[in-house]
């Protein structure tokens, strides 16, 4: 199964090129080898300061756009900006987002929150997302009659979300794994796990892919990043096997209950006032 039905009936890939901390040439190369190898979903956001080499690239990619799923989010000092979404949009050289997301949990959130209910009455997103809200979720769903479709977290066989999942299991709100490989730079725990490797003779599939496979089992969305054509390809030839009831408890196993990455309110007030110094045009 390549796609998942999000609460809203809008269906989105299950897997999709990242963008996080590529430079804008390297961003274009990407999401244009992404697109030319079968990837129908792209993320991307303000603070990356590439979404206009990601819009290049879609463009000169041939593809119609109507067959690709676009995700990119709003960064805080853009969630009082009346104009954040059409200045997204015109970045991006697109008349609608798939999902748009707010990108922290920042004080201003819930302004940023009302921007993208908006747009989404409005037509000009299709989805609506929430990017490191772990702790806020249950805040954006009381105080809000528009509940979001997709959550964007920290996700991996280490810390696959066992509380959060919780409670987007109950409103079918579905998962997006930022790092699904463990994390930058900290990936080789994972991969080279006795599981995992086990796991990738089993199937004479490469340990990356176990991985991705294991997390559109689980339910989540993933988007791992890569400028590295080769990977890009790997990362998306997951749909010739499937893990057995066996092998996702062994999965399972892997689970350390603590997250890599941890976000304190000093780090959040930061955010609210680092603008994005977006691409030239």
């Amino acid at each position: 199964m390549k796609d998942f039905k999000l609460n809203n009936g809008v269906m989105m890939p299950n897997v999709g090129i990242g963008t996080f901390l590529l430079e804008p040439n390297d961003a274009y190369n990407s999401v244009l080898n992404a697109l030319k190898l079968g990837y129908r979903m792209i993320d991307t956001a303000n603070m990356y300061v590439n979404e206009r080499a990601v819009g290049r690239a879609m463009k000169d990619s041939g593809i119609k756009r109507e067959d690709i799923f676009l995700s990119t989010k709003l960064w805080p000092t853009e969630y009082e900006n009346p104009n954040a979404v059409e200045e997204t949009l015109e970045r991006l050289g697109t008349d609608y987002i798939d999902l748009l997301f707010i990108h922290q949990p920042t004080k201003k959130w819930r302004d940023g929150y009302k921007q993208l209910i908006k747009a989404y009455k409005e037509g000009k997103i299709k989805a609506i997302g929430i990017s490191n809200f772990e702790k806020q979720i249950e805040d954006v769903l009381n105080e809000f009659d528009v509940k979001p479709q997709v959550i964007q977290v920290e996700c991996h066989p280490l810390f696959p979300q066992d509380e959060l999942r919780k409670i987007t299991e109950k409103e079918d709100i579905r998962i997006m794994a930022w790092f699904p490989l463990g994390g930058k730079g900290m990936t080789g725990e994972l991969l080279n796990s006795d599981i995992v490797s086990n796991l990738a003779k089993k199937y004479s599939k490469s340990p990356a892919q176990i991985v991705l496979k294991w997390h559109t089992q689980f339910g989540n969305i993933v988007i791992p990043g890569s400028k590295n054509v080769d990977h890009i390809k790997d990362n998306i030839d997951i749909y010739d096997f499937m893990l057995t009831d066996d092998d996702m408890n062994e999965m399972a196993k892997l689970n350390k209950h603590e997250r890599r990455y941890t976000q304190d309110d000093e780090k959040l007030d930061m955010y609210q006032n680092m603008k994005p110094q977006y691409e030239e045009k």
